[in-house]
């Protein structure tokens, strides 16, 4: 079996949420949605997010659940192709409602940048010059 990377996020609204994300390019896979939960396909095969609403989540976990807009527990992190496509899905994220919570960084051999999403969740695009 593939070996494959799967996070859950709690969301507020989920049908805005996979609008969200629908717009940045990523795929919803019905077979394993429904009215509480949507999963993405962030990179096919590998990576995946189960968008969750907020009740549904809680009803897993025995604690609180934490409020992304208020305090962060991760910062989700995806390699890009270049820094064109980091400067694309940011561009994408902000469009949809997100925004960037500081300027881009370039070091020469890596450039990134991040942003929030419609739920506070904080998710950070970065391209590595490839080695020589």
């Amino acid at each position: 079996m593939n070996k494959q990377i799967i996070f859950n996020l709690a969301v507020k609204d989920l049908d805005k949420s996979k609008a969200f994300f629908s717009a940045l390019g990523f795929r919803m896979n019905p077979r394993f949605s429904n009215e509480n939960a949507a999963f993405m396909d962030v990179v096919p095969d590998s990576i995946h997010v189960m968008l969750m609403t907020e009740a549904f989540f809680k009803s897993l976990i025995d604690k609180p659940l934490v409020q992304a807009r208020e305090a962060n527990e991760v910062i989700i992190c995806l390699s890009c192709e270049s820094r064109e496509e980091v400067d694309s899905l940011i561009a994408k994220a902000v469009a949809a409602g997100g925004r960037t919570p500081h300027p881009p960084e370039d070091h020469g051999f890596m450039y990134d940048q991040g942003f929030e999403d419609i739920d506070g969740h904080l998710w950070n695009l970065v391209w590595m010059a490839p080695q020589s």
